[in-house]
Order: C-alpha cells, then sequence, then structure tokens
C-alpha cells in the first residue's frame, strides 16, 4: 500500500502517533527531498531506506515505486512539510498508484492551508485553494485578475523571496479586501498580520529584510457582490490596470471585456477612438 503521510510544518510535537507508527512499519519512505526527509527519520528515531521523489523525477522512478508497491511491499510518501500531494509533486505517484490499482491511504495531519483558514478569523464556509501563483508575469496578471472576481474565500502559498511582490500585485488589484497573512505557521516565530491588503502590504514593505525569512500563507476574503474594482474606471484606465500588472494590450482587452460581459471589439473600439 501507498500511505500519505502529513509530517509536521514547523513544530515537530504535531507529527501524529500514526504517523509516526506508519514510518516505523513501513518498507521503505519516498520523500521529496531526501536530506528533510531523513532529518524527520532520525529525529523519529527510525531507520528506513528513503527513496528520492520530487517534482523533476523522471517517470521511471514513480514506475518503480508503484512496482514495488504492487509487488508487496508498503512506501510512507512523504513532503518537506505539511500533506503530500497538496501543492506537492507526490500528486503524481498517487495518480500513478490509483491507475495502476495500486491501494492508496492517506493519513490525516498538519496542512498549512487548512491551519491558516482556521485562524484567520474570516468566513471559512466556502473557500478554494490557490497554492503558489505563476511565476511568468502574463500568467501571474491573469491568474490574479481571476482571484478579484473569485466569491469565496481564497488562499496563497507565498514563498520568502517572493512576499514584497506578490502583496503589492494583490494589493494594487484587491487593496480594501480583509486578509490575514501567517508567517511560520506553528514555528517559535510565528506571526499574523490581519487588516486589508493594503495595510497588509504596507506592514510587510516596511520590513528589513532579516525580517522578510520564512514561509507565508495569505487568506484573502472573497469578493463581494458590490466589490467592482473597475466601476469607477474608465475603459482606457481599466485596460491600462491590466497592463500595469504585466498583460499584453490585446489581453488586457480581452480581460477588461470578460469584467464588464460585453466584446472585446466594443472594448478595442473605446480605447482606439
Amino acid at each position: 500500500m501507498l500511505y500519505i503521510v502529513p509530517t509536521p510544518i514547523g513544530n515537530m510535537s504535531d507529527i501524529t502517533p500514526r504517523a509516526r507508527e506508519t514510518l516505523e512499519n513501513c518498507d521503505f519512505v519516498a520523500a521529496e527531498d531526501t536530506r528533510v526527509g531523513g532529518k524527520l527519520l532520525m529525529l523519529l528515531g527510525i531507520k528506513k531506506q528513503l527513496v528520492s521523489f520530487h517534482e523533476h523525477s523522471p517517470r521511471r522512478v514513480i514506475d518503480s515505486i508503484t512496482a514495488r508497491i504492487a509487488g508487496g511491499e508498503s512506501c510512507a510518501l512523504i513532503t518537506d512539510a505539511g500533506t503530500p500531494a497538496i501543492s506537492d509533486p507526490g500528486e503524481k505517484l498517487v495518480a500513478a498508484c490509483a491507475e495502476a490499482g495500486v491501494p492508496v491511504c492517506a493519513l490525516p495531519g498538519a496542512c498549512a492551508v487548512v491551519t491558516a483558514l482556521s485562524a484567520s478569523g474570516l468566513p471559512c464556509k466556502r473557500f478554494c485553494f490557490e497554492g503558489f501563483l505563476p511565476e511568468k508575469a502574463s500568467e501571474r496578471a491573469e491568474r490574479i485578475s481571476e482571484l478579484t472576481r473569485e466569491k469565496r474565500i481564497f488562499v496563497v502559498y507565498i514563498a520568502p523571496h517572493d512576499i514584497k511582490q506578490t502583496l503589492a500585485e494583490l494589493a494594487s488589484a484587491m487593496r480594501s479586501r480583509r486578509a490575514v497573512l501567517a508567517k511560520e505557521l506553528t514555528k517559535l516565530h510565528e506571526r499574523y498580520f490581519r487588516g486589508t491588503l493594503g495595510d497588509i502590504s504596507e506592514a510587510v514593505l516596511a520590513l528589513p529584510p532579516e525580517e522578510l525569512r520564512g514561509e507565508y500563507v495569505l487568506t484573502v476574503e472573497g469578493m463581494p457582490e458590490s466589490d467592482e474594482f473597475w466601476k469607477e474606471m474608465s475603459v482606457p484606465e481599466h485596460v491600462e490596470h491590466y497592463i500595469s500588472l504585466g498583460l499584453s494590450k490585446m489581453d488586457a482587452c480581452k480581460q477588461a471585456a470578460r469584467d464588464r460581459g460585453v466584446g472585446k471589439g466594443e472594448i478595442y473600439a473605446e480605447i482606439n477612438k
């Protein structure tokens, strides 16, 4: 069987007895980073064979792991922190096992998105998980544009090197939205920033570089029915807004047309008067 085993996202005390028992009893462990996985096993006093499985692992690695499980061995899949297969390369191995008819058993445990949501104080009856935003500027701008119209609360993961830029871009599009930024969840220096996206962006921009280290989870309220940021903009201003976020002029026109519920030809005609 393939066991999906959550690992602590910061505090080692969050490893569950069941997760520890599974790691002790499995035949081998598939780890996103064998150095991180090896340290975890050492701290738990467990000795197991570690197999490297990460985003760039070739298909033969997946096939090898699947074949071993099909042959009677049990594998524990772990990621660097949190629940495997959630915004994580482990999803490829789980999919391969499911396709091959190999049994899969998921253990409950630490997950940064759920931890951040529960502490946000925002309405969480319905939410969506965005993960990390795209790195490519045009794709990133398009994704942010989509999020401006998302009516559910949404959650974004942000790496420390990207925190200032991401907050500035999101604040530019949704400055007045309520949000909560969680830093270093469950760790010694855990911290929450609460307020509007504009408030949080300004607070983080003011931090010295040494205080930016750590992992971040951002929770943002969905779009209220009355919140159409472009409503007070002229069509050229609306298009220029998206261009400033990184879209080409053509894509900016298409996005403005979607926002306004009109054909893109109408937008082109308006900006070319």
